[in-house]
């Protein structure tokens, strides 16, 4: 099954409330794989050369989250990274879903923001 551009957008929202709520409370939670999963997926089926770097963070992130402990300033890093990444390949996206696009590339850099002056 083809997913629609509605279906993208409810995974980008899926994850900018991810990322503006508790992190350490989110990533203990069984749902947190599924996210990102998702996430990582729609990426990989975008079929963009410039998205790979993205896939290879997210996976990196889902890794670092796995658990429910984390480095914060690591896993700031990172978020960070794919704030500013995000941000650059948002023009890549078509209609609505671009401002779902660069709405995360904003949540992610807030987010990196927070964990980064946290540790």
């Amino acid at each position: 099954m083809e997913k629609t551009e509605v279906q993208h957008q409810v995974h980008l929202e899926a994850a900018v409330k991810l990322l503006g709520g508790n992190l350490a409370e989110e990533a203990s939670r069984a749902g947190l794989d599924n996210v990102l999963q998702r996430w990582i997926e729609d990426l990989k089926a975008a079929g963009t050369p410039e998205l790979h770097q993205l896939v290879v963070d997210l996976q990196a992130l889902k890794a670092l989250l796995h658990g429910g402990t984390y480095d914060g300033d690591q896993v700031g890093r990172l978020l960070h990274r794919m704030g500013t990444e995000t941000t650059r390949v948002a023009h890549l996206a078509e209609g609505n879903t671009r401002t779902h696009v660069e709405h995360l590339g904003t949540a992610l850099l807030e987010a990196a923001g927070q964990l980064q002056k946290a540790a």
